[in-house]
């Protein structure tokens, strides 16, 4: 795992607490803010994979 992959679904996991959080003390912001930093977690997860794909790919067999 490299550091996109690892920061990436730790921001994801953040959003999910944040999102469920908001829920539970009616703040839609706070909901809003959740789902944001999950996009954000997702997005940053998958450039760390496309880079692993990368690495992998150009390595000599």
């Amino acid at each position: 795992m490299n550091k996109n992959q690892v920061e990436g679904t730790v921001k994801d996991i953040a959003g999910k607490v944040q999102e469920e959080t908001g829920k539970l003390v009616g703040s839609k912001e706070q909901q809003v803010k959740g789902l944001n930093k999950q996009i954000s977690g997702k997005a940053e997860k998958v450039l760390g994979d496309v880079k692993e794909a990368i690495k992998k790919a150009s390595k000599p067999s």
